[in-house]
């Protein structure tokens, strides 16, 4: 064989090898991606199979222009999805006392909006005790909703001759969630397309789940009531000191308002977190996610979960702004606490920030007997000295602002 013809034969094995490496490389890249597609889709639909599932919003309003509405719904109680109370080591852990105590009181209410043409999304926190209209039972705290909700729906039930507990349980809550989003949604005056409820051993098994949440304290603080017990700074909490860092209250200058800011503070902690640590790259972590959601979150049915997931990456660039809806002044009715509120002022402002200009609609009339709004608001034993300005609009707080913990808001 000739030279040149042993030199071409050659070059012909060398570009044969090749081009079999290249099909053999394009063959094994395909397969993986078909297999991190099948694995994508599988954790997608255990966890959209797994997750509680409510029919609450079913027949709703929906947002306009691709906007979405998300209200998040934090409730304290000590018990499980299914009405059982959480097991003692848990509560031990939590540091939040008999499983008797909470009940189904709403105690932390935010209302997520994502615009449809990518601007920054907002986030407005409803103060626990603002004094508001409840469809069906008259002005009181907008906490309450759910329960009595809950407790009226039980108690027909029992009435039919039901006494499964687990039916009573999740027909009880689902009436719940009706009241809480429908007290919410009028007291603002836009829909509500989604809505996740997470139970207090939520905020644990999120904590945990992430590996620790970052959070930035202007000055240390000491709380033997939520186990709160931090120095000043920046600093990441596990699963049972985050629970500690959004439920204390006593010893802050402005009680639940001052807590309120705390749950906003974790939430832009969280969600910083599951960018920076790669948790939605990350299929061990993306996992623990998802093992925490199913013990803990419920969520409207027909969420495509999936999708918001892949807005939630962009979420968590600290670009989401909070504000706390401010209130009038403090007052008293039948005994307890409660938030003076400008039911017309709230709607302007929401409507402002978020919707389409529109003139709200009047608020329903008091219910007789219900507390009014103070000429001039005192404060009560346990209650800030000093309320927000009634004339002054919040001003927002971004996720990300320059005086902080490395891009985590630092608050009381």
């Amino acid at each position: 064989m000739s030279a040149h013809r042993r030199k071409t034969t050659a070059t012909g094995h060398r570009l044969s090898r090749r081009r079999r490496l290249g099909r053999t490389l394009l063959i094994t890249g395909c397969a993986l991606a078909v297999m991190a597609g099948g694995g994508a889709w599988y954790l997608y639909r255990d966890l959209a199979s797994s997750i509680g599932s409510s029919k609450a919003l079913e027949g709703a309003e929906k947002s306009k222009y691709g906007d979405v509405n998300v209200l998040l719904m934090g409730l304290d109680s000590r018990k499980d999805q299914n009405g059982e109370d959480l097991p003692d080591d848990v509560l031990d852990k939590l540091h939040a006392g008999s499983s008797d105590i909470g009940g189904y009181n709403a105690n932390t209410l935010i209302l997520l909006h994502v615009p449809g043409d990518g601007s920054p999304a907002k986030a407005f926190s409803i103060p626990r005790d603002d004094f508001v209209d409840i469809p069906g039972h008259g002005k009181d705290k907008i906490k309450k909703a759910y329960g009595f909700a809950k407790e009226k729906r039980q108690e027909q039930l029992v009435a039919q001759g039901v006494g499964d507990r687990r039916q009573l349980e999740r027909e009880g809550r689902e009436a719940g969630r009706k009241a809480e989003i429908e007290t919410v949604r009028n007291f603002l005056g836009v829909p509500i397309d989604h809505f996740a409820e997470l139970n207090l051993a939520g905020f644990y098994h999120l904590a945990d789940a992430l590996g620790g949440v970052p959070v930035c304290l202007n000055k240390p603080v000491k709380d033997r009531y939520s186990g709160a017990d931090f120095p000043a700074g920046p600093q990441t909490l596990n699963g049972q000191q985050s629970l500690a860092f959004v439920r204390q209250r006593h010893g802050l200058a402005r009680g639940d308002l001052d807590r309120t800011k705390r749950q906003q503070a974790f939430l832009a902690g969280a969600t910083k977190k599951l960018n920076s640590a790669g948790t939605f790259t990350d299929p061990v972590k993306l996992m623990k996610l998802i093992d925490a959601a199913k013990q803990d979150v419920v969520t409207d049915e027909g969420w495509d979960l999936l999708s918001f997931v892949k807005q939630a990456k962009n979420l968590s660039g600290g670009k989401v702004q909070f504000t706390t809806l401010p209130i009038e002044g403090f007052g008293r009715n039948h005994g307890e606490d409660i938030n003076v509120v400008d039911d017309m002022k709230i709607k302007r402002l929401i409507a402002e920030q978020i919707g389409p200009k529109a003139s709200p609609s009047p608020s329903p009339s008091d219910a007789p007997g219900a507390a009014s709004a103070p000429a001039a608001p005192s404060a009560p034993s346990g209650r800030p000295s000093s309320p927000p300005a009634s004339s002054e609009s919040p001003a927002p707080t971004s996720a990300s602002g320059s005086t902080d913990g490395g891009g985590i808001p630092c608050v009381d």
